[in-house]
């Protein structure tokens, strides 16, 4: 079928000098959006960092959402008038739990919405990032992260959406359709890989190409799929070449294999490195032509146009090749309508970023995203019951957004009615009791008076965070984000006043009313205190409105329905751990533990009860369907997620012990009962044989029916034999 945009862009080529196509591939970001800021910005570049993102600094009160489209559009104007062909650039920018120009709808962190188990909802919310983005300008966002956690250390675990290949990939998806719908190009990242073992960002890839394409592939294949128009480039190298200069990875699997025909970009300064970190080659030119020749397309973040001007002069890539890089990227403007519609009207803008709709979904997504890990049966609270609350830690008072791509530069975010968790008690209490927000010192002195106490854990991670310990920070441990990670995460510094282990453990023995609520993006080892908790409430960082999802859960007004997309390991000692293990040639365990996790993946407590019962399974046409009756057999509504694991032998090739292939988030009424239905594809079947060839081989299935990867209600064995599956 005929390409109307590449048949414009091909015919705009054609017309372009090698300067303009050199400026094509260059982009430009500048931190200080001042008086001399049009006076720095090269208007010839074909991408920039949106400068929405570095308004707000310095300013009493944050630029405006229609603020912020005026100076974006004024960008855009610029940069038309200055090109002989008036050429529209494509204003970037980060959304990876909401659009981060600016004071926007703040959602969960992406580990937090993957805990939900719900891809509509997370449908509906990056459909409203996208209308964020797009309201004021901003055309391409560096989202979402789809790399997969397998070690928890990894600073970035945050960011993902938990260590699953199916979950990964099924939220990763509806990112990017909810993105693309309104006109902004999804960039999943980072390909590929992404850190090493221990946990360390950006360190090279040991893994095999094996592990690579049913891993780490396959969560990028399902955004391409959905649509999304736009890749990034990984730091780190694998199989001997750095990501941003892997043909490999960018032409062979990319674009030859999959057909991809979005552009690639560089991580910020990725391409740099390939001289001063990787030292594949000396000098910049070098780095930027072996990256454009590999299949990268747009060198990010800074001006780069001299160095790819001197590449192009000495020969180090030549015109020919360069077009292809920028016959791309024209593509991409034509198919997002920016020459025929470069502007946003600040009007709409104004009115729709975080209108009362965004903000309730913002809420809605909260309820599905927190997680009850332990309940000795104190949760939920009576309200009529409490009259005096015990508030410790430091993440009380502050809005759980969670520091990592959260708001703009140098500006902390803020919201009109979004509450820090003390501000929510006191907005569902009223004068209907005492909240007492309390110093640790005082814990034998004020918990033995309180009717409840609550524990707010602080933590600090991101990128360039990356832990080795995943205790809770001790008392004047002060530690800083930053300094090593992207260059739009602000360098910050906490000092947690409190040595919290021991402050939980004495909190929990002083009143045995004490609920602990972890604000984190990463499994925390809880070994010392878990024991002595009668509660623990696994919040991760659920955005804006928050603090008001999780009061109603702690109250019963709200049943937590969230499900960990991540293993919970006892120890750091057990790292790497994850449900997906192939099978062992001879155990498991360690001298000192059963090597099983604390909580597995897919688990998490609810205020009812389920029963299943009848279950059935069919495989007509090799479509596989499990078949059940689910009952809320508790006296509370609430939802329960039907998880479907595959494990398979006889395959001739160790394959994982199991792995979620399929999963079905399911309200119900109390005393409600409802047949549900849960279907495999022959895809699911599918692996790579010791050719590494894809396909449906001959071997032997087990289809188990869970809660979790622990939970198993009822299990089925299956061939596939001669591509036909069938039931044993």
């Amino acid at each position: 079928m005929t390409d109307k945009f590449k048949e414009r862009a091909e015919s705009l080529l054609k017309e372009m000098s090698l300067d303009e196509k050199i400026y094509q591939v260059t982009a430009e970001m500048l931190f200080d959006v001042d008086e001399e800021y049009e006076k720095k910005r090269d208007p010839l570049c074909g991408s920039y960092r949106n400068p929405g993102h570095f308004m707000h600094q310095n300013r009493e009160i944050p630029a405006d959402p229609a603020q912020v489209a005026e100076r974006i559009n004024r960008d855009v104007k610029i940069s038309i008038e200055a090109q002989p062909h008036c050429i529209p650039p494509i204003e970037n920018g980060e959304a990876l739990h909401g659009a981060q120009w600016g004071m926007c709808t703040n959602f969960p962190q992406p580990i937090g919405l993957a805990s939900s188990f719900d891809p509509e909802m997370v449908g509906r919310v990056a459909d409203v990032i996208g209308r964020e983005c797009a309201a004021v300008g901003v055309r391409q966002v560096f989202s979402p992260v789809v790399n997969l956690a397998r070690d928890c250390r990894w600073g970035r675990t945050v960011e993902t959406y938990g260590e699953d290949v199916k979950l990964s990939s099924d939220m990763g998806a509806a990112m990017c359709r909810g993105l693309q719908k309104n006109g902004v190009t999804a960039t999943p990242k980072h390909f590929a890989d992404n850190y090493a073992a221990g946990g360390r960002d950006s360190n090279y890839s040991e893994i095999s190409e094996r592990t690579m394409r049913e891993t780490i592939l396959p969560p990028f294949k399902a955004c391409f799929e959905a649509g999304a128009g736009s890749v990034m480039a990984a730091y780190n190298g694998w199989e001997g070449v750095p990501c941003s200069a892997n043909k490999r990875l960018l032409t062979d699997i990319l674009r030859d294999e999959w057909g991809f025909d979005g552009f690639v970009v560089s991580d910020y300064c990725g391409v740099e490195g390939l001289s001063d970190a990787h030292k594949i080659v000396s000098s910049v030119p070098e780095a930027a032509a072996a990256a454009l020749k590999a299949g990268l397309d747009v060198i990010l973040p800074f001006l780069r146009f001299d160095e790819v001007k001197e590449a192009v002069g000495k020969g180090l890539i030549t015109e020919a090749e360069l077009d292809r890089n920028v016959l791309r990227i024209l593509t991409a403007k034509f198919r997002l309508g920016l020459f025929e519609s470069p502007y946003k009207d600040p009007e709409t803008a104004q009115k729709l970023v975080r209108c009362a709709e965004h903000r309730s979904l913002a809420l809605e997504s909260a309820r599905e995203t927190i997680i009850l890990l332990k309940n000795e049966g104190i949760l939920p609270l009576k309200k009529e019951k409490i009259k005096r609350i015990g508030v410790y830690g430091k993440s009380a008072e502050l809005i759980p957004i969670g520091s990592n791509y959260s708001g703009p530069y140098k500006a902390p975010w803020r919201g009109e009615d979004a509450p820090s968790p003390l501000e929510a008690l006191g907005e569902y209490f009223g004068d209907g009791a005492e909240i007492v927000y309390c110093d640790s010192k005082e814990i034998e002195k004020q918990a033995p008076l309180c009717d409840i106490n609550l524990y707010f854990t602080s933590i600090l991670e991101g990128e360039g965070s990356d832990r080795s310990d995943l205790r809770l920070p001790r008392i004047a441990s002060g530690v800083s984000s930053g300094a090593e990670g992207g260059f739009i995460v602000d360098e910050s510094e906490t000092v947690i006043t409190d040595n919290q282990e021991e402050s939980i453990i004495r909190l929990c023995k002083a009143c045995e009313n004490t609920v602990i609520i972890l604000e984190n993006g990463a499994p925390i080892d809880m070994s010392a205190w878990i024991d002595d908790a009668p509660a623990v409430v696994e919040a991760w960082y659920p955005g804006e409105q928050g603090a008001r999802a999780l009061v109603e859960i702690l109250f019963g007004e709200t049943n937590p329905s969230a499900k960990l997309p991540i293993t919970i390991p006892k120890s750091v000692g057990q790292l790497p751990l994850n449900y997906t293990c192939k099978p062992s040639g001879r155990g498991y365990a360690y001298c000192d533990n059963d090597g099983k996790p604390l909580y597995p993946f897919g688990y998490g407590l609810s205020y009812t009860s389920f029963e299943i019962s009848g279950v059935k399974i069919k495989a007509d046409k090799n479509n596989v369907c499990v078949s059940f009756t689910a009952a809320n057999t508790g006296k509370f509504k609430g939802a329960e997620v039907f998880q479907l694991y595959l494990g398979s032998y006889n395959c001739g090739v160790s394959r994982p012990i199991k792995e979620l292939k399929n999963y079905k988030r399911t309200e119900l009424e109390s005393g409600e009962s409802r047949q549900i239905e849960i279907c495999l594809k022959p895809e699911d079947f599918c692996y790579y044989d010791s050719d590494m060839k894809y396909g449906l081989h001959d071997g032997n299935h087990t289809v188990m029916l869970g809660t979790s990867s622990e939970d198993i209600k009822a299990s089925f064995e299956l061939r596939a034999l001669n591509g036909i599956i069938e039931c044993v």
